[in-house]
């Protein structure tokens, strides 16, 4: 039986931590390579194999990150080795870029309990697993609705990475590499993390309780302080089903609503009400594009009064009504499939169509436009 990876204290360990990273379709290149690249320089720092790694697919052909590039792995579900560690590598489209035969060896890693973990959007595939069920997990804020609606048994939050118990979550772009300096110090002390990450110039190494999503972190960049603006913005964010009341809202931070209204003026241009509403109609829009929950139940879900009330709402901010909105993920999803095709040239000219594949392949995903920039 595989024994889980140790998040134990055990400096100056010389066992080999075997670390397995399961491709899925359109993994995000940059997640990975800040998961793998610590384990990389700890060997190198250390003088010593701390760490293997190798790439595994569901039949061992090669896997197209999101990028359009493609990896080939080392190994098929059929004949991987025994991991200590397994992390699912998940991306754009995730809620079809999984299939039954990854699903059924997590499953049986689990049963088997190896130490299992997700990074980007890797975790919405655990949680369709069954295997975070009763787990604090972390992953990309772009999933995260969709995650906690349709797996309510998972315990999502908004931190960079989550270790809980023999699970290790993370969210997407740099953040793996926080998560693995922070399994490389449990394992073999703060003084190789704190060296792996002076040679990637790392300023600091994140833990676990930072947050992955800043609320106006524009405002932070500013150069002015505006905690009583940020929080608000929290409170609304983390109460979209049952939104609070403006003069609630004042109340909670020590403001007079009339100043509350006077800050969104001024630093969003907006009232209060309008910006909440937004929030709520992004949120719809999520899960309009990734869940499979009814437009009744997105309704109530992001605090409408009702459905009606909702569609008339998203019609006029959002310019397309909920069922419109609906039918044309479904749309993509056909067109989606023509587009995926194998690109046919070799050399330059491949290389040249790559970066419009990538566009065209994000443009048909259901997360594609959920943020308006």
């Amino acid at each position: 039986m595989t024994s889980a990876v140790a998040l134990n204290p055990v400096k100056d360990s010389k066992k080999v931590t075997r670390v397995g990273f399961l491709l899925l379709d359109n993994f995000t290149m940059i997640a990975l390579a800040s998961a793998v690249e610590p384990l990389r320089m700890s060997n190198q720092l250390s003088g010593s194999e701390l760490y293997s790694w190798h790439m595994v697919s569901e039949t061992g052909a090669p896997v197209s990150a999101s990028d359009g590039l493609s990896f080939t792995p080392d190994f098929s579900i059929a004949d991987a080795p025994e991991f200590d560690l397994v992390i699912v590598c998940g991306g754009v489209d995730i809620t079809r870029s999984y299939r039954p035969k990854q699903i059924s060896w997590l499953q049986l890693l689990g049963r088997r309990g190896v130490t299992l973990g997700g990074i980007c959007t890797g975790a919405y595939v655990l949680a369709h697993a069954g295997l975070l069920n009763d787990h604090d997990c972390s992953a990309h804020w772009e999933c995260m609705a969709a995650l906690q609606e349709r797996y309510p048994k998972v315990r999502c939050n908004n931190r960079l990475f989550t270790v809980d118990k023999n699970r290790m979550t993370s969210s997407g772009g740099n953040t793996p590499m926080d998560m693995f300096l922070h399994m490389v110090s449990l394992q073999h002390g703060p003084k190789l993390s704190s060296a792996v990450s002076d040679m990637f110039i790392c300023d600091r190494i994140r833990s676990e309780f930072d947050q992955q999503r800043v609320p106006l972190r524009q405002l932070h960049n500013s150069g002015e302080s505006k905690p009583k603006l940020v929080d608000v913005i929290e409170l609304m964010e983390n109460n979209l089903e049952e939104p609070i009341g403006l003069d609630e809202l004042a109340f909670f931070v020590d403001v007079s609503r009339r100043q509350l209204e006077r800050m969104f003026h001024k630093y969003l241009n907006c009232s209060p009400s309008r910006y909440y509403l937004k929030l709520r109609l992004d949120r719809a829009r999520q899960l309009l594009k990734q869940s499979s929950m009814s437009i009744v139940e997105i309704s109530a879900a992001c605090g409408f009064i009702s459905t009606p009330h909702f569609s008339r709402c998203y019609r006029k901010h959002i310019g397309i009504s909920p069922r419109d909105e609906r039918k044309g993920v479904w749309a993509a999803a056909d067109q989606h499939n023509m587009i995926r095709e194998p690109l046919q040239d070799d050399g330059f000219f491949a290389s040249m169509k790559r970066s419009a594949s990538a566009l065209n392949h994000a443009q048909t995903e259901p997360s594609y436009g959920s943020i308006a920039i």
